[in-house]
């Protein structure tokens, strides 16, 4: 079995035969072969991030993004600039904490300390907000959001409407209002 040690590592994705990984604190994404878990001799430093939480990558646009402590980062896989894409005062005190994306389309996940009962869908060509999915107010934490392929969104939370305390996978249909 092959695995990588970083110290903590707080989120992965993989474009290509590269893997990008961010650690808690640090501002630097790390590569690393996909094939032989190597590290590569490259590295992307990108000043003002502090304390990265997750990361993933648009095949489309060749681009990382990257949730910090109160922004998310747009980075070039292919020349490594960098851009602080979207703040928090963007985000209306929305604390980010995870992310997927779907196409062009970013979608963002609240603290799970947070009770804030919404995910964001995010146009990754503009910042443009496409969208606020609600969810029902027995959710009390929402932990990650995907979109499927059916204009669906799937989400990983805490809160049922039997079990207040319990963890739960649920798909939510037409709940998405656009802003």
């Amino acid at each position: 079995m092959l695995y990588v040690v970083v110290w903590v590592t707080t989120g992965l994705t993989c474009l290509d035969d590269v893997m990008y990984v961010v650690c808690a604190g640090s501002s630097t994404i790390r590569l690393y072969n996909t094939d032989t878990f190597s590290p590569l001799d490259v590295v992307i430093n990108v000043d003002g991030m502090r304390d990265p939480r997750d990361i993933v990558v648009c095949r489309h646009d060749r681009q990382l993004y990257v949730v910090d402590w109160q922004s998310i980062w747009r980075v070039s896989v292919d020349d490594k600039s960098y851009v602080e894409w979207l703040t928090q005062s963007m985000t209306d005190r929305f604390y980010v904490e995870s992310l997927s994306l779907t196409s062009r389309r970013l979608i963002v996940t609240s603290s799970p300390w947070l009770p804030s009962r919404s995910l964001r869908q995010y146009d990754t060509t503009d910042t443009q907000l496409l969208c606020v999915v609600s969810l029902p107010g027995y959710v009390r934490y929402v932990y990650h959001g995907v979109e499927t392929t059916h204009g669906t969104f799937v989400v990983a939370h805490e809160g049922t409407a039997e079990d207040r305390e319990q963890n739960a996978v649920s798909e939510l249909f037409g709940l998405c209002h656009v802003c």
